[in-house]
Order: C-alpha cells, then sequence, then structure tokens
C-alpha cells in the first residue's frame, strides 16, 4: 500500500481469497483493505496512539441520516457525555482533497454538531474548529490530544 504521512504504525493483516484484509481495532474484525481503508486504520491508530483518545470513544463506519438520506461517516470521537467532538473524513490517497470534502463533511456536521473536523487522503491532513455561533470553520494546526481538550 501507499507510504502515507502518519507515523509508521503496526497493523494485523490477514489473506483470504486473493483479498488482504487489515484488523479494526475499533470494529474489532478484519475489513477488506481498500486505499480509503488504509486512510481510514491510520487515522484510527493517530487517533488512539498520538492523541490518546480512548478506542471506547472512538466509532467508525456508521450510517447517519442527512435529509432522509443514508450516508455513512468515516470516524466520530464522542466526549464521555455522548456529545460529539471530532469528525474525521478519509479519503483514498489517489483523492484530492477540495472544497467538495469540505462540503461533505459541513453536511455531515449540520447532524452530528462536533467541535472539530479533520479530512485526511493520508498524505495531507486538515483540521478545523468549529465556530458554532458565526456557523463556519476556523482551520487549526492540529486537532488536540485527548488530555488537552477543553470538553473533558
Amino acid at each position: 500500500m501507499q507510504e502515507l504521512n502518519f507515523p509508521q504504525f503496526s497493523f494485523r493483516f490477514k489473506s483470504n481469497e486473493n483479498k488482504v484484509s487489515i484488523f479494526d481495532v475499533i470494529r474489532k474484525k478484519f475489513v477488506v483493505l481498500q486505499p480509503e481503508e488504509w486512510v481510514r486504520q491510520h487515522c484510527v491508530k493517530y487517533l488512539i496512539e498520538v492523541k490518546k483518545y480512548p478506542k471506547s470513544l472512538i466509532n467508525v463506519e456508521k450510517e447517519l441520516k442527512i435529509n432522509k438520506l443514508s450516508k455513512r461517516y468515516d470516524i466520530v470521537v464522542y466526549n464521555p457525555d455522548g456529545s460529539i467532538q471530532l469528525i474525521v473524513e478519509c479519503k483514498s490517497h489517489k483523492i484530492k482533497i477540495d472544497q467538495n470534502t469540505f462540503d461533505q463533511i459541513a453536511r455531515y456536521n449540520l447532524t452530528l454538531n462536533a467541535s472539530y473536523l479533520m479530512v485526511t487522503n493520508g498524505i495531507n491532513h486538515y483540521y478545523c474548529v468549529m465556530d458554532k455561533q458565526n456557523q463556519r470553520y476556523k482551520f487549526l494546526r492540529d486537532i488536540p490530544a485527548y488530555t488537552n481538550t477543553n470538553t473533558f
């Protein structure tokens, strides 16, 4: 797989019927390794190992309804009170991050109401904090670590 702009992490793989799968520590199962999944798994490891978010507060690939349409978010990190701290939108390293990507995560956030947003293709990472009063996002250099967030 493509080398990504994340620290080196260790992963569990298995091969079955000419398909390689990677173990997802959040879903606790092997999932087929596609380019977007490669980015998602790196991001999960980054959140757990670098930013120190507890696995118990992370959710991966769940359905959400937006205007009666079913969508799937990539990663959500909850606060202990059940509110949402962070939404992460992962794209394949082959996909250029553009305004459409930010529009997509902004639509998700209308429903989820997260404090922070992250968009990544594994090569480029963009971090935002929501300015809820003015209904816009402000770009950041990084997202806060678990122990440094005000909501915890």
